[in-house]
């Protein structure tokens, strides 16, 4: 009721009442998150505060996105490598759990590069039904195909750095000629030099990005 009447929670945060599950599943708070080590893999809860995907200059497209899980407010990266399995869950879920690796940049900023997302809702109800066992019956369904043969971060000079996940089309890894990445043949070549992603403006497939709610500020991005 406060969120839908004042676009804020003013006697306790939403999180609260999940606090104990994510306790369970080993969840990083954003608070604890600032000591995690570059490239540790964590887990990462909250509710879905902004979300944007602006156009970068290699024409591939980024899903940024934050969330608050009451401690603070944790930075989120899903590059095209985990737009199959992630893409739809970000945009049509408002309480997302997300497996990541935390990316430093510089001595206090950093981020949580995702691999793998989950409707936190959907868990809850899991959780009730079948348990913690369900639970992580389901982590482990796409967990571990979004981890298989990836590698270290390397960069591609127009952004964040990441690791492009063998497979993750559903073929193996090119080699030789082969190896030109398939996105530049599906890119827009604006006459300032950028190229964007055909899709970057375009709202994904379903009945639309999870809304209704927000927390104190709403994210000036493209309509994602």
């Amino acid at each position: 009721a406060e969120l839908g009447i004042l676009s804020m929670d003013t006697s306790r945060n939403l999180m609260d009442d999940h606090r104990q599950f994510l306790q369970e599943l080993g969840v990083v708070t954003a608070r604890r998150l600032r000591q995690a080590r570059n490239g540790e893999t964590v887990l990462v809860a909250g509710a879905k505060a902004a979300t944007q995907t602006p156009p970068i200059r290699s024409g591939k497209r980024v899903i940024f996105s934050t969330l608050d899980d009451g401690t603070g407010l944790v930075d989120l990266a899903f590059f095209d490598d985990s737009h199959d399995t992630c893409a739809h869950t970000v945009f049509h879920s408002w309480l997302l759990l997300v497996r990541g690796v935390v990316q430093r940049r510089g001595s206090r900023g950093f981020s949580v590069v995702g691999a793998a997302a989950w409707n936190l809702a959907d868990l809850l109800e899991v959780r009730r039904e079948e348990g913690l066992e369900g639970v992580a019956a389901r982590l482990a369904e796409a967990d571990g195909a979004a981890r298989d043969g990836s590698t270290g971060p390397p960069s591609d000079g127009d952004g964040p750095s990441r690791a492009r996940v063998a497979g993750s089309d559903g073929q193996p890894r090119p080699t030789g000629s082969a190896a030109e990445d398939p996105m530049r043949s599906r890119s827009i070549r604006l006459p300032t030099g950028f190229q964007m992603h055909p899709w970057a403006d375009l709202r994904p497939a379903g009945e639309g990005p999870a809304g209704g709610k927000k927390l104190w500020h709403q994210s000036p991005g493209s309509a994602g």
